[in-house]
């Protein structure tokens, strides 16, 4: 048995770092370290630190947020020097558990955010990631950074900012006059060319604050993009009893998720970066074709499990992955609208991605909250539905499915299922006056909401009294029959083929 501090003895079974971790010095920042980024980017770096060679590519992990569970998390974090517990669950085969060691430092920048922009400064750190939400870069529809913003605009007034734009700006203009270089800004959000969605509001931040330094960020640092994949559960109370007896440790902060994984990466690093390619990392010149279809099938599909999930009263995606009605809603939507609009990388098919996606939605064994995955969809929609929706509206195709999924949206912020039984909504880019117009008595003034801003959706009437139809099926005779008639055409009442 190993003796592995601070956790003591570890059970044989339990997989434990084999380098020398005290030698480990962090070469990467991680901005906002959540459980996506412990079960993914910190999976591969162990893996690369496993390998001669690689101990000057650990992982500074760098907290932003000032709320009672960030503090919570550095605080375990901290005592545990930055191990925890990954259990990785396959859906037919016994879980395997394994101790991450990568994350070999951890700060939480609101006890001393100069403190983190002098971490970030240090010639050692090379690489900058950030997992910062799909609304967390402040880019409004026509894609220019909100520099209005109330957050953003309070930010750049301060002598010592909060954000992660201003932490990382502030750190290179320190590396700048030290002449020490810059780093590379690593984005891995699910966002199309989430390289140049950081790079625009990156820049943006640091023009309004200092435009010599902006160009010099322009020409110097870079900006990949990527595609992330792994799906990766929210851990409550009941989660850390389970999961620790499971492995045999007592970890406060342990993580668990599916057994696939998938990192792409275009490769554009300015101060160098880790082997991860031995590591299972695939590096490519253009990441569009795997970001779009992982976008518009997996985390599109999520959606439309979901918010008709959470009507139905469903909270869990392996329960609601048992109605015939839902499996269905998900096979269609992939094959008639998401993989028509998609183009393959190379090697991979379509059909068989699709497939892989029902089967890792019906994984029990990870047991995804349908809360978390509706939560913040006023971000998610935009970037995970919007290209399908576009495109069949365009086409003229079908349309049903798009208008069930938005018309499920608009009523899930009502707060309640079909049962009447609550839920919190955490929509935290709705404004006061969004809601507003999701409750007004016109179904269809929800499409004015600003998250449809850009969309077009109003350009055709015929879709809009779709919306407002569905909706009011909705209402009428609850998310399990408007689902039903959706996926069973000819039955009274189904929507039928919607041309525009």
């Amino acid at each position: 048995m190993t003796i592995l501090p601070p956790f003591g003895p570890v059970p044989p079974a339990v997989l434990v770092p084999s380098y020398d971790r005290p030698a480990v010095r962090p070469g990467i920042a991680h901005l906002s370290v959540g459980n996506f980024h412990r079960a993914h980017q910190a999976v591969y770096l162990d893996r690369v630190l496993a390998r001669p060679g690689n101990a000057q590519w650990g992982i500074l992990g760098i907290g932003v947020m000032d709320d009672t569970h960030e503090r919570a998390k550095a605080e375990a974090m901290q005592a545990q020097h930055g191990l925890y517990t990954l259990t990785e669950c396959p859906a037919d085969a016994p879980d395997t558990v394994r101790v991450i060691g990568a994350i070999v430092d951890y700060l939480h920048a609101p006890d001393d955010r100069a403190a983190a922009i002098r971490r970030l400064a240090d010639p050692a750190i090379r690489i900058v990631s950030l997992t910062v939400t799909e609304g967390g870069y402040y880019i409004d529809e026509s894609g220019q950074f909100q520099l209005d913003h109330p957050t953003i605009a309070e930010d750049l007034a301060r002598p010592v900012p909060h954000t992660v734009f201003g932490l990382a700006t502030e750190a290179l203009r320190l590396r700048r006059a030290a002449g020490t270089g810059p780093f590379t800004i690593l984005s891995c959000d699910n966002l199309p060319h989430n390289g140049h969605v950081a790079r625009t509001a990156f820049l943006a931040w640091a023009r309004a604050r200092d435009p010599d330094l902006a160009d010099w960020m322009a020409a110097h640092v870079t900006f990949p993009n990527t595609m992330v994949d792994r799906i990766t559960p929210a851990v409550g109370p009941l989660d850390i009893t389970r999961l620790n007896a499971g492995s045999g440790v007592d970890d406060r902060v342990p993580v668990f998720c599916e057994d696939f994984i998938q990192w792409v990466i275009e490769d554009k690093f300015c101060a160098g970066r880790p082997p991860l390619q031995d590591a299972g990392v695939l590096f490519t010149g253009d990441v569009t074709p795997y970001e779009q279809v992982k976008l518009r099938m997996l985390n599109a599909s999520h959606s439309m499990l979901a918010l008709p999930g959470m009507l139905m009263g469903y909270r869990v995606v392996s329960d609601i992955m048992h109605n015939p009605d839902v499996v269905a809603l998900l096979e269609h939507y992939l094959a008639r609208d998401a993989e028509p609009l998609l183009q393959a990388p190379p090697g991979m098919e379509l059909h068989e991605y699709a497939a892989q996606l029902l089967r890792r939605f019906s994984n029990v064994a990870i047991s995804d909250q349908l809360p978390r995955i509706a939560s913040d969809s006023a971000s998610k929609l935009p970037v995970f539905v919007r290209a399908t929706a576009e495109g069949t509206l365009a086409r003229g195709t079908d349309a049903a499915r798009i208008a069930f999924l938005l018309a499920c949206f608009a009523e899930y912020l009502r707060g309640h299922d079909d049962t009447g039984a609550a839920y919190d909504i955490h929509e935290p880019h709705l404004a006061p006056g969004d809601m507003a117009l999701a409750a007004d008595e016109d179904p269809a003034r929800a499409l004015e909401m600003s998250v449809f801003a850009g969309w077009g959706l109003g350009d055709h009437p015929a879709f809009v009294a779709l919306f407002a139809q569905t909706r009011a099926a909705l209402r009428a005779g609850g998310t399990r029959a408007c689902l039903r008639q959706l996926v069973t055409p000819g039955e009274p009442g189904a929507p039928g083929d919607t041309k525009n």
